[in-house]
């Protein structure tokens, strides 16, 4: 299992590399890739292909027009997740260039690098207890957050 992300440019390494050390808590592989839909597409199919036999999700950290994370999906079998860096440049509006797709092609959008890395695990969850259980810590961490949170606004 592995999470194959692929990033529009060499901008995109701090946010891939936050989704990859997210994975490491639940134990999932990945590897960081460069490839642009617009500028490299030969190299983007060629990576695709280069992990599509494997079990992987791949994963697209695309800004702007996000046609990485379409032709990705359009391309392959396996889960796309699209995880578009968050920018405030276009007041969020450049994330409907991840929503709004053509007929047939499905990529998943996740937003933030913690969520991405979940949405991954989740998927590898319905192949490995082992993730499973990771995801379950995850999700019971997250609540005992919440609880302790409550009790401290309680004292204040």
């Amino acid at each position: 299992m592995k999470a194959v992300i692929i990033m529009g440019s060499k901008s995109d390494i701090d946010y891939g590399k936050k989704i990859a050390e997210k994975l490491k808590f639940f134990g999932i592989d990945s590897v960081l890739r460069i490839a642009s839909a617009h500028k490299t597409p030969e190299k983007a199919l060629k990576i695709l292909k280069e992990y599509e036999d494997d079990d992987v999700v791949f994963v697209t950290i695309a800004g702007r027009s996000n046609a990485l994370s379409g032709f990705a999906d359009a391309n392959t079998f396996r889960p796309v997740i699209a995880s578009p860096p968050v920018s405030d440049k276009f007041a969020g509006m450049d994330l409907l260039s991840s929503i709004n797709m053509p007929s047939g092609v499905a990529p998943m959008l996740v937003i933030y690098a913690e969520n991405t890395a979940l949405a991954v695990a989740k998927i590898f969850a319905l192949k490995s207890r082992k993730v499973a259980e990771k995801v379950k810590e995850y999700q019971r961490k997250k609540k005992e957050e919440i609880e302790r949170a409550d009790e401290e606004a309680k004292s204040i």
